[in-house]
């Protein structure tokens, strides 16, 4: 019987192809590490933010907001819990820390912008700004 050998289309043996290994194929994603999916919904008045971050604690997220950019940032702390005999034998959960930050066509109004955060929910309320309208100098 014949010996089946794997064929791996990138294996390189020399050194300086290896240095091009990686240039043509498409890069990927790390598939372990969690985004923070999001809806956005917008009104005449402001905007309002549900974004889906199971397994965070609340004192764990930070959201920050300049103009109209907002960020959200969150750890999420590995659990040193392991009992004696025990062993791990697989673990799909992620540790770490996970960030978005997206742009809104209008400007927010950060003193009255309001974060709340229930059922691995975060709900953000973020009004707009009102806009300034052009003010006329006489020249004098």
């Amino acid at each position: 019987m014949a010996n089946i050998s794997r064929y791996e289309p990138y294996e390189v043996s020399d050194p300086l192809d290896n240095l091009f290994r990686g240039f043509f194929r498409p890069v990927q994603m790390d598939k372990d590490m969690p985004q923070i999916r999001m809806d956005v919904k917008e009104d005449e008045k402001s905007y309002a933010v549900h974004a889906d971050m199971p397994g965070v604690a609340k004192d764990d997220i930070h959201v920050t907001i300049d103009g109209n950019t907002v960020s959200i940032s969150a750890e999420v702390k590995k659990a040193s819990e392991q009992k004696d005999g025990e062993k791990l034998l697989r673990r799909e959960r992620y540790f770490g820390r996970v960030s978005r930050s997206f742009a809104l066509e209008n400007e927010v109004d950060e003193a009255t912008a309001s974060a709340r955060y229930q059922d691995g929910v975060l709900e953000l309320v973020l009004p707009k700004k009102a806009a300034v309208s052009a003010k006329r100098l006489n020249v004098q």
